[in-house]
């Protein structure tokens, strides 16, 4: 079967083809995607045009029930989309069940936040005129998705973007087509009118290339890497159109002498290695002060060397594969590179072989780095972690800021003015204590500084404010 685009209510066949492959056997080939062209893409983006005046107008009730529905199904089906989802990205079953039944729960939210628009009525200065503000939609959306979360982050873009009357084009990560393609099929039968949604596979190069350059489109969400963020920029800026950037992070999670270990152990594992490490809220720098840091590296490398990494379906799995051998060479360059920079491993690293063909890497853990290192400026997305030794809590905090980064961060301790000083003065957009990074609920808003981040917040009641515009209206009755 052919997994084709879908278009101004159509599923239509694009110019080319691609293979979507399991990474815990790459002998198995999880189905057949086609693959837009530049003159597809504008054709969706023309589809949504025409279907924006109908849409902005329709009733709030009629969105709720659409997004309620698609909620419904997705939580329904989520052990078979997640088994989809693990299979085609590569983190475990109960970590790709986990990730459908929160896109599930997203829709669900913001089919409730489609009946919560608000606005205010203010007296104007000038007696008799009245001042109303008002959100209107933008118009046509496009969303570029990456493939570390290939159904939650789709999810948290696209649903509060029909939840506020505006139209869709959206393309998913080429790596990982499976998960985009049945939450569209969900979305195609939910009751949506023509052209309001639209599924537009391809390379970035040409389908989002399309959606940025295209005058047609008024706004632009995209989660990838900061190169690709930064062009986007460029060009939306140049444009004057909305733009909305979620891209790196290089976390820190802070480790004082006062912490529990077992839950500093538990951060520090949990946020740097699960999902494979590719999350950009993991915990890649683990900044740890003197008098706990050798209690802290044996007990982390004890548990490592417990991990089980193997097929993301099998049974008892905890880490999965590596998502391609482009992300593999990628983590064995940095692995590399730390070795080369005097970084110490402490443990793993190494290229895994199992049963069947795949991208498995031993989680890896570096000591003796220091901040100024390669490995710990620039993002390796990769079960790799380094170990910071510091000698207190504000040399930790010293070091925690010190990144072009600014997503998320953690600390692990048992003082209340340590803990409440770190969530006052660390430079991120969300921070943890005794938490991992990574693990964040979809009704509050997710994003982050400096780096990492462009525009406003993601998820929540903070969505509105990207996929709307506001709007002041004076009356004066007659």
């Amino acid at each position: 079967m052919l997994h084709k685009n879908f278009i101004a209510g159509s599923w239509v066949e694009g110019s080319s083809t691609t293979r979507n492959i399991n990474p815990s056997n790459t002998d198995d080939v999880i189905g057949e995607y086609t693959q837009a062209d530049r003159a597809q893409a504008e054709q969706a983006i023309a589809a949504a045009k025409a279907a924006f005046p109908a849409w902005r107008k329709s009733g709030i009730q009629q969105r709720a029930e659409i997004l309620d529905r698609i909620g419904t199904e997705i939580l329904a089906r989520k052990e078979e989309l997640g088994r989809l989802l693990s299979r085609e990205e590569g983190k475990t079953l109960p970590e790709g069940i986990g990730e459908v039944a929160r896109a599930g729960q997203i829709f669900k939210f913001f089919a409730g936040e489609a009946l919560m628009q608000a606005g205010e009525i203010l007296p104007s200065v000038r007696p008799g005129i009245t001042v109303e503000i008002t959100r209107d939609p933008l118009g046509v959306v496009g969303l570029i998705t990456p493939w570390n979360f290939p159904i939650a982050i789709p999810a948290w873009k696209i649903a509060p973007a029909l939840a506020y009357g505006n139209c869709v084009v959206f393309k998913p990560a080429d790596l990982v087509p499976g998960s985009a393609w049945a939450l569209a099929e969900i979305i195609a039968r939910a009751g949506l009118p023509e052209g309001v949604f639209n599924l537009v596979m391809g390379r970035g190069s040409v389908v989002g290339e399309t959606f940025i350059q295209s005058p047609d489109v008024a706004a632009i969400s995209f989660t990838g890497s900061v190169d690709t963020g930064k062009r986007i920029a460029a060009a939306c800026g140049a444009g004057m159109k909305k733009f909305q950037l979620e891209m790196g992070g290089k976390n820190p999670l802070v480790v004082l002498d006062d912490a529990d270990l077992k839950v500093a152990v538990n951060c520090a594992v949990q946020g740097a290695y699960y999902s494979t490490g590719q999350r950009c809220t993991a915990s890649s720098r683990l900044i740890v002060t003197q008098g706990i840091h050798d209690r802290f590296v044996d007990a982390v490398t004890a548990e490592l060397k417990q991990l089980v990494v193997d097929d993301a379906l099998k049974p008892g799995t905890q880490i999965g594969p590596v998502v391609d051998q482009k992300q593999l060479d990628q983590d064995l360059y940095y692995i590399g590179l730390a070795k080369d920079e005097g970084a110490k491993l402490a443990w793993g690293g190494e290229r895994l072989n199992r049963e069947t063909p795949g991208f498995y890497l031993q989680p890896a853990l570096f000591t003796e780095t220091r901040n100024d290192m390669r490995i710990n400026r620039e993002e390796v997305f990769g079960p790799v972690a380094t170990v910071i030794r510091v000698e207190d809590y504000e040399e930790a905090l010293a070091v925690a800021n010190d990144t072009p980064f600014g997503l998320t961060s953690g600390i692990c301790t048992t003082s209340l003015k340590h803990a409440q000083h770190f969530k006052q003065n660390v430079e991120t957009g969300m921070t943890m204590v005794n938490l991992p990074t990574a693990g964040v609920d979809y009704h509050v808003p997710f994003g982050g500084r400096k780096g990492s981040s462009y525009g406003t917040r993601e998820q929540g009641r903070y969505a509105v404010e990207f996929y709307t515009t506001v709007k002041t209206s004076y009356t004066l009755p007659l």
